[in-house]
């Protein structure tokens, strides 16, 4: 795919971090560094992207939390919700606009959505048994209860489903039913919540799901479908006074319902687009990416966020457009297109232990940058991360691709063949009559734009990463046996170190996805000006005279980076080149296992 190739809108939505704590590397390598690479390639092949998320902020982890630190929610929420922008942006994520779900914006999004629902006739109201805290008087939500599936027996069931077989649970079915936070037996009490109707949106689903036959991840839409067999109405308010308020009359004012943190936060690609287009200055642009039958939609997650992106998420798209089994007809926003793929990533363990923040089994982001190159972290996700199974992250591992794959390989020609042009030429030097083996390599060269950027497209990063490493490993081939160093005939010399380069610049551009930082250093060492590959940062802004919060957003649009071959220029000066990656010591690994054992 080339910057020629017709434009498209493509939405690019990356799962929304919880607000109540730092993000690890176990988090970012399947919600956000996948969806960058993405979005990078995407923006470089011409296409229109817009890529929104931010921190999800409501339910009962920040309440939990809160307590935990005995102050208000919206101080725990306002905290850390700059922490993660902090830490995905120092990450290089090129988000359009990463905003927060306690805005009014967010409110009044939420709050349309489920009256179109509602007004379709797809959201009831029904009375159940909630899970309440004995001690505290609190619900306990769903994913707070723990017990025994009364379908697999498996005993790690959570209220909501049950990670071992699957099925969708209600917290009262579960055998032996405790409370995450302190152990204790839930009371199960009648409340009033209203519903999501999921049952009436089964044959939708269906027709939906079986159209992504072959174009979805095989592990993502089998899972997806077997939840078609058992589909329950779904809770989508809470008994919390932290969310969204429930639009109706007689419950807007109630300071003891809420609509769940769930419904509110897949609501949040929607309202995100929404705000990027008013901050835009054009309030009706994000309609290019939700109506347009052209636009692409790709959701990016781990996979314990499935059934919320693959079921759910499209059910309210489906019921908001009147696309049910009873019917309806679009809310006053209008129909809304349903996700193009739900790319869902398996877990990341650390040193074979599962992450956990709370056994400080965990490495955080911000830590791991202080001490690592970000280009290092974002490498391995995409060439050893997640993809398609659950995966171990060890410091040997890490140390190793590092030292073997960036420093020895990419690190090494671009430093020998700039080292050697500099010192010989002062600058880039003309081409001469070419061998076949020279125009081997450069065919190699240009024909991997064509190869890495299918896989991209189809979000197969260890394969596009792989394979734009396998012409660097050609190219330090070509080099070690032309051997220019030992050439006598300058103008071979000059044309041995043009190939060498022109790889070096097709390299750079074909792992720019991957690698952007150290990609625009390429860029500039080659003698390049301006941006390369545009990087985020984070602004300041308010709503309507509202309170101040931390939102990413960037100016893409000045990048230079494209998805095609270029010509270099014979004559551009050069200067020695610094070293792209630091190499890791061996020390490193024991450090950073004395760490874990200390925490």
């Amino acid at each position: 795919m080339s910057s020629s190739s017709q434009s498209r809108h493509i939405l690019a939505a990356p799962a929304w971090p919880y607000a109540n704590g730092p993000r690890h590397i176990g988090h970012v390598s399947g919600f956000a560094l996948p969806c960058d690479m993405f979005s990078r390639y995407q923006r470089m092949a011409g296409n229109k992207v817009l890529m929104v998320s931010g921190t999800d902020e409501h339910g009962t982890p920040i309440l939990v939390q809160a307590d935990k630190e005995g102050v208000g929610p919206r101080e725990v929420a306002d905290r850390y919700s700059r922490v993660i922008a902090g830490d995905l942006q120092a990450l290089g994520m090129s988000y359009d606009l990463f905003t927060r779900t306690t805005t009014r914006n967010h409110y009044a999004v939420v709050q349309e959505i489920f009256k179109g629902l509602y007004d379709n006739g797809y959201i009831f109201p029904k009375t159940t048994l909630g899970a309440i805290s004995p001690s505290t008087g609190r619900t306990l939500p769903d994913r707070y209860i723990e017990g025994t599936c009364p379908i697999c027996s498996y005993d790690g069931a959570r209220g909501d489903q049950c990670d071992n077989c699957g099925n969708q649970l209600d917290p009262v079915d579960l055998i032996n039913p405790r409370s995450r936070i302190n152990g204790e037996k839930p009371q199960f009490v009648e409340t009033e919540h209203f519903m999501l109707d999921l049952p009436a949106f089964t044959d939708a689903l269906s027709d939906y799901l079986r159209s992504k036959q072959g174009q979805w991840r095989p592990n993502v839409l089998k899972f997806s479908l077997n939840l078609l067999e058992d589909l329950q109405p779904r809770a989508i308010s809470r008994d919390l006074d932290w969310g969204v308020p429930v639009p109706l009359e007689g419950w807007r004012d109630r300071p003891d319902k809420r609509l769940y943190v769930w419904f509110d936060a897949v609501v949040g690609y929607f309202s995100a687009s929404v705000e990027w287009a008013r901050r835009s200055g054009d309030p009706e642009a994000w309609r290019a990416w939700w109506q347009d039958p052209d636009a692409l939609s790709y959701y990016f997650m781990g996979k314990d966020n499935i059934v919320f992106h693959s079921e759910i998420w499209p059910a309210m798209l489906l019921g908001y457009s009147g696309k049910g089994d009873k019917g309806g007809k679009p809310g006053s926003l209008g129909a809304l297109n349903l996700p193009t793929e739900v790319v869902a990533s398996e877990f990341l363990t650390m040193e074979g232990r599962k992450f956990s923040s709370s056994r400080q089994v965990v490495i955080y982001v911000k830590d791991f940058l202080e001490r690592y190159d970000v280009d290092a972290l974002r490498y391995y996700v995409a060439v050893a991360g997640p993809e398609t199974q659950d995966t171990d992250f060890t410091w040997q591992h890490f140390r190793e691709r590092n030292n073997n794959e960036l420093v020895a390989q990419w690190g090494n020609l671009v430093n020998r063949s700039l080292n050697m042009a500099a010192k010989e030429f002062g600058a880039i030097p003309e081409a001469g009559e070419l061998t076949d083996v020279d125009r081997a390599l450069l065919e190699r060269s240009r024909a991997a734009f064509d190869r890495v950027g299918a896989e991209l497209g189809r979000s197969r990063f260890k394969n596009a990463v792989t394979e734009a490493f396998e012409v660097v490993r050609e190219a330090n081939g070509y080099l070690s046996t032309q051997q220019p160093w030992k050439v006598e005939d300058k103008a071979r010399k000059g044309t041995i170190l043009h190939v060498a380069l022109q790889v070096v610049d097709d390299a750079k551009t074909l792992l720019t996805p991957f690698l952007p930082k150290s990609s625009d250093k390429v860029h500039k060492m080659l003698g390049g000006e301006g941006v390369w590959a545009a990087m985020p940062e984070i602004r300041e802004v308010d709503e309507e005279g509202g309170p101040s919060y931390a939102v990413i957003t960037g100016d893409y649009t000045v990048e230079q980076a494209r998805w095609e071959h270029r010509p270099i220029r014979p004559g551009t000066p050069l200067a020695k080149p610094k070293p792209l990656f630091a190499k890791l010591d061996a020390s490193i690994v024991e450090e950073e296992l004395a760490r874990l054992e200390q925490s």
